[in-house]
């Protein structure tokens, strides 16, 4: 006796619950004359009179749509923009839109600044190395001694082989850092 009970119950969720999702439904009707239903405004070449139903109504009944016989001749069918059949949701759609496309524009502004503010970082970085390898090579052309100082603290004069091994490295690093 209780397991037809519970069967009962849950379907009476599942019929709560579907009828649920009911409410916020469109309807209107397409350019073929067919009725369209969609949780999803129509798109924007379908016009407000053709609008059948949609989630701000709360009637039970569908709206019926403006037939063009009853319109007075040389008048304008298309509904006017104070009119109140106007959807409420419809501006706030296009709201949406606008404030999507606007936070993505921006994101799309900070990640180009972020990116060109490491550009010129790397490039300042360069012009650096640049200009130290430049200032090396020039003291190593001159032919004046150089020394450097060992691991254990000790200064050591650089003999010829040193010397153009690191006029070698110097001029890799000018031709990599001042093009």
């Amino acid at each position: 006796m209780k397991l037809p009970h519970l069967i009962r119950i849950a379907l009476f969720a599942l019929a709560c619950a579907f009828a649920a999702s009911a409410f916020a439904q469109w309807q209107w009707i397409d350019k073929d004359g067919r009725k369209v239903f969609s949780d999803r405004a129509p798109p924007p070449e379908v016009l407000q009179k053709n609008i059948l139903k949609q989630p701000g109504n709360m009637s039970k009944t569908p709206v019926a749509p403006v037939n063009s016989d009853s319109a007075a001749p040389g008048s304008d069918s298309a509904p006017t923009a104070s009119s109140p059949t106007g959807g409420a949701s419809a501006p706030k759609i296009a709201t949406a839109d606008k404030e999507l496309e606007a936070k993505k524009k921006q994101a799309a502004d900070a990640e180009a600044a972020k990116r060109k503010a490491e550009e010129e970082k790397v490039v300042k970085a360069k012009i650096e190395n640049c200009a130290r390898a430049k200032q090396a090579k020039t003291t190593f052309d001159s032919g004046v001694r150089v020394a450097r100082t060992n691991a254990s603290g000790e200064r050591e004069v650089m003999d010829d082989a040193a010397r153009a091994a690191e006029v070698r490295r110097i001029q890799t690093v000018i031709d990599a850092d001042c093009k």
